[in-house]
C-alpha cells in the first residue's frame, strides 16, 4: 500500500473506534481535557489560539476553549471557504456562530481573519513521535503552510481521544509534526528535531 492508502485505512479504523465511543465517554473525556491541559498550555495574554466547534464524534473542547479565555488567550476559530482554504476568524464572547460550511460552524464573514499562535487542531490518528493524519482534505496543512509563509511558527497540539492512537503513522515528506498531543489521559508535548 501506498502511504495515502496507508492512511485512508488507518483513518477510517480510528474514526469508528472515536464514533462508537458511548456520548457520555465523550463529554467525560472532553471534560478531563481541562484538567490536563487548561493551566499546562504555555502563552502570554493577548496570544491567538485557535480552537474548533466538535463535529460528528470530535472531542468537545469549547469548555477548554472558555477556560483559556479566562487565562487571556484571544480565540478564534477555523472556516472553512471553499474545498482548499480555512481561515481562522476571531470568536469573541456573545457574537453569533453559524453554518460555515462542509458541517462545521464558526464566526460569521463579519468577525476579524487573525492568525493563530497555537492551533488546537482535530485529527483522526497520530502516533507519539508527533505525527497525524486529517481528515484527508489538507486544510490544516496548508493554513499552516499560509501562516509559514507569513513567518508565522504556530504551535500546533493535536486533540483526539485515546483510542486514536496507532503506533506509528506513515508520515510523508510534506507533513507538519505536531507539537503536542491532548487527549482525556493528558497533554504530552513533543521534544521536536530541528
Amino acid at each position: 500500500m501506498t502511504p495515502k492508502e496507508q492512511k485512508a485505512a488507518i483513518r477510517n479504523e480510528r474514526l469508528a473506534l472515536r464514533d462508537a465511543m458511548t456520548h457520555e465517554a465523550r463529554i467525560e473525556g472532553s471534560l478531563a481535557m481541562i484538567d490536563h491541559a487548561g493551566d499546562r498550555i504555555d502563552f502570554e495574554p493577548g496570544t491567538v489560539i485557535s480552537g474548533f466547534w466538535p463535529i460528528r464524534s470530535e472531542a468537545d473542547i469549547r469548555p477548554l476553549m472558555a477556560h483559556l479565555r479566562t487565562r487571556g488567550a484571544r480565540l478564534c476559530l477555523p472556516v472553512v471557504l471553499d474545498r482548499e482554504t480555512i481561515v481562522f476568524r476571531e470568536l469573541v464572547v456573545g457574537a453569533p456562530v453559524v453554518k460555515t460550511g462542509f458541517g462545521t460552524t464558526g464566526p460569521g464573514p463579519e468577525a476579524p481573519v487573525l492568525d493563530p499562535d497555537i492551533l488546537l487542531v482535530p485529527l483522526s490518528a497520530f502516533d507519539r513521535t508527533g505525527h497525524r493524519i486529517g481528515y484527508g482534505a489538507g486544510h490544516y496543512d496548508r493554513a499552516i503552510d499560509r501562516l509559514k509563509a507569513k513567518g508565522r511558527a504556530p504551535k500546533l497540539i493535536g486533540i483526539a481521544f485515546d483510542c486514536q492512537e496507532v503506533a506509528s503513522v506513515p508520515a510523508e515528506p510534506h507533513d507538519v509534526p505536531l507539537d503536542g498531543i491532548l487527549t482525556e489521559s493528558g497533554l504530552v508535548m513533543f521534544q521536536q528535531v530541528s
